[in-house]
């Protein structure tokens, strides 16, 4: 049976004062299942980071709800937001976001060292996720060494060693060519994607569209559509 992993409803945010005020995201509502890929797309200044900043429990919403496992996420205090987030959602972000001064291996470890896991038992997990990703020879090595395919490999190791439910991609492929791009998703697909997790992706890159159980369009702040899988073209 599906179960629903994220359902945001009637989420609205505004930006700015007086003749500057943007309506940002207007009443935007959709819902992802675990088990799926679920795609955000649209042109820049659609709303789509606005949209993932609230879902994820980052910017607050001037109205409607987030909740995610059953867990109204708004109605939390700010320190049950932050465990929250720091338990059950992963992200990886466009420009990797990993520490030049830290190993590889350090810098999957980190979300273990925030969850105040022993220095030596965080590592030893640690290097787990990156015999996952397929980087464990490269645990020695500072990120700088590595090329941005193996960076994004790094950055979704960090994400998923604290076994987040929901793992969140901004622009997973923009820095990465096609070829290497569409490795990253089928890798996502079939090694990070499971019964218990919902993927979702903010993407401007049509290149990888086959990758996605859901796509969300959104422009001018509102949702405009949500395509299923045998809709996608």
């Amino acid at each position: 049976m599906t179960k629903t992993a994220i359902s945001a409803h009637q989420l609205v945010k505004w930006f700015g004062e007086g003749e500057a005020r943007t309506h940002a995201v207007k009443a935007a509502s959709f819902e992802a299942n675990f088990g799926e890929i679920f795609y955000l797309v649209g042109p820049s200044g659609s709303g789509k980071t606005t949209l993932l900043s609230m879902v994820s429990g980052i910017l607050k919403p001037e109205s409607g709800s987030v909740t995610i496992d059953e867990t109204d996420i708004w109605t939390l205090s700010n320190d049950e937001l932050a465990d929250f987030r720091l338990n059950r959602i992963g992200f990886v972000f466009q420009d990797y976001h990993l520490f030049p001064r830290l190993t590889t291996l350090e810098n999957v470890a980190i979300p273990l060292i925030l969850k105040q896991r022993v220095w030596d038992d965080a590592l030893q997990e640690a290097l787990k996720y990156l015999e996952i990703v397929g980087l464990k020879d490269r645990a020695h090595l500072a990120p700088f060494k590595l090329s941005g395919g193996e960076q994004q490999r790094v950055a979704i190791a960090r994400a998923i060693v604290s076994q987040p439910d929901i793992l969140i991609f901004d622009e997973p492929t923009a820095s990465l060519d096609g070829d290497t791009g569409k490795k990253i998703m089928s890798f996502i697909n079939d090694e990070i994607l499971n019964d218990h997790r919902c993927v979702l992706v903010v993407t401007h890159d049509s290149r990888i569209f086959e990758y996605a159980d859901k796509i969300m369009k959104m422009e001018d702040g509102a949702v405009t559509a949500i395509e299923h899988k045998n809709e996608i073209k």
